[in-house]
């Protein structure tokens, strides 16, 4: 069947993919540590990477995904080496097949130590599509031991995980309409159907548990128990693709695998279909990118940008986007044509933590994106703020900073929807909203995560224009 390519090749494909989930898998098809299979095609990744890597032009990383399925709840990671191939080939990736490898990720995290000891080389994790987990890809409880998350859980994970997954091809990760109701734009490409392989349904108690936002609060409660927040990460986007292609536009979409690339018939084939159900090929999404603000393009600057957390993630357009936080921007800095020198300067850039706060000072924030010149222009840019409250209860808003178009926000401080895109008259796009906006506004809550977001109002999501904007804010320790 995989032979055959097309429709027969994906129905193979989630054959195994179902067996992989229900500890149904031939252990003659197996590829382990150790087997000649496995230690080629680990070969075959390095030299891949090796050929391809240009530094200061294109960086080529190694790595591999760690395919947590178990039961076909959804806990993939990928790792991410720094190092070039002879440290990378001195062990072989780590498997969740038992005896020689695990699904838990403490395990995983134990081998990311082993290796670090070994070879004095350096990797991270990335998880995602935490969607398709069922409500164990934050737990408060480890679904491997049944017992609340403790210390040991919370360092480690915040140590090897710095950065998550928050849209790809199966479904935005960031929220759910469900955990954000007063967010009109929660529902954004929502994939809520079951777990990976379709076999449990998904149900709304699991979902606070799967979502990037909700995480931020979750991560919160933990520290305020434990000290330490394991959940307190910066945010990328990927396609998650197996094409090898970064098609991530909607106007240039490959889709998930082979089987759903363009043609007349691609809307009727599925990405998948088990016995528990079907994922339609039309509702996977053109999503997305990773963006790094880095020194230079190699590997090792771009690995040193993800551990400290300077990323973003956009769901398909090339949206540049820079955001930092202080305690002493001024609405002057936003008309700044150097927006960046002067974030740098004056405060930490995302990912970054605010300390010692000056007595009586509160934060504020220095925000810009620039559209994607291929794109939409920019609708507006929203601040998502998360903390707990007095009672220690999760709290979040959603604060319009600055918008196109001199729109007026309503009585219920809503900002009106920007004008459609479409020219229905003369069946063409329309070019809306204006090219750069930008504002100063204060706000009177405490905050503890920051996520900052820009959309893009055309058909799919981030939006783009140019935009500036400072915000003052009360406390935050970061986004």
């Amino acid at each position: 069947m995989v032979q055959a390519g097309g429709q027969q090749g994906v129905k193979a494909a989630a054959e195994i993919i179902v067996a992989f989930s229900q500890n149904t898998f031939p252990e003659a098809l197996q590829s382990l540590p150790g087997d000649p299979a496995f230690r080629s095609a680990w070969d075959e990744t390095i030299t891949a990477a090796e050929k391809y890597n240009e530094p200061g032009r294109y960086t080529a990383f190694i790595g591999y995904e760690w395919t947590s399925n178990t039961a076909g709840d959804n806990l993939h990671r990928v790792l991410i080496y720094r190092d070039g191939g002879f440290r990378a080939g001195l062990m072989d990736p780590y498997t969740t097949i038992k005896p020689l490898g695990s699904d838990d990720p403490r395990d995983l995290w134990k081998w990311m130590t082993a290796y670090e000891d070994k070879t004095l080389g350096r990797v991270l994790a990335i998880a995602h599509n935490g969607n398709l987990s069922n409500g164990i890809m934050f737990p408060i409880v480890e679904s491997f031991t049944g017992k609340p998350v403790d210390l040991e859980y919370a360092e480690t994970r915040a140590k090897w995980e710095p950065l998550y997954e928050a849209t790809q091809i199966k479904g935005d990760g960031e929220t759910h309409p469900f955990l954000s109701p007063n967010d009109e734009f929660a529902d954004f490409e929502t994939w809520d159907q079951g777990n990976l392989d379709l076999s449990v349904p998904k149900e709304n108690e699991m979902l606070e548990f799967e979502y990037a936002r909700s995480a931020l609060g979750v991560g919160m409660e933990l520290e305020k128990r434990l000290g330490i927040n394991p959940y307190k990460f910066g945010m990328i986007g990927s396609t998650d693709s197996h094409t090898g292609l970064a098609t991530a536009a909607e106007n240039n979409f490959f889709g998930k695998h082979s089987g759903s690339e363009p043609g007349p018939e691609r809307w009727k084939h599925p990405m998948a279909e088990t016995a528990g159900g079907r994922y339609e090929g039309w509702s996977t999404s053109a999503s997305g990118y990773a963006a790094v603000w880095a020194t230079e393009n190699t590997r090792e600057a771009l690995f040193d940008a993800m551990m400290r957390k300077e990323t973003y993630a956009t769901t398909g357009p090339r949206i540049l986007v820079r955001f930092f936080g202080g305690w002493e921007f001024e609405a002057s800095d936003a008309q700044n044509r150097l927006l960046a020198g002067i974030g740098y300067g004056k405060g930490v850039p995302m990912g970054g933590d605010l300390r010692d706060p000056p007595a009586g000072k509160s934060p504020t924030f220095l925000v810009g994106a620039l559209k994607d010149l291929f794109s939409g222009n920019l609708d507006r840019i929203q601040v998502v703020k998360v903390w707990l409250d007095a009672r220690g209860k999760r709290q979040e808003k959603v604060y319009d900073v600055v918008w196109s178009d001199n729109r007026t926000p309503g009585r219920d401080g809503k900002l009106p929807a920007v004008g459609s895109t479409v020219d229905v008259a003369k069946a063409r796009q329309r070019a809306i909203r204006a090219t750069t906006t930008r504002g100063h506004r204060r706000r009177p809550h405490s905050a503890r995560a920051m996520d900052p977001r820009g959309r893009d109002s055309s058909t799919t999501g981030p939006r783009g224009a140019g935009a500036c904007a400072v915000r003052d804010d009360p406390p935050v320790s970061r986004r």
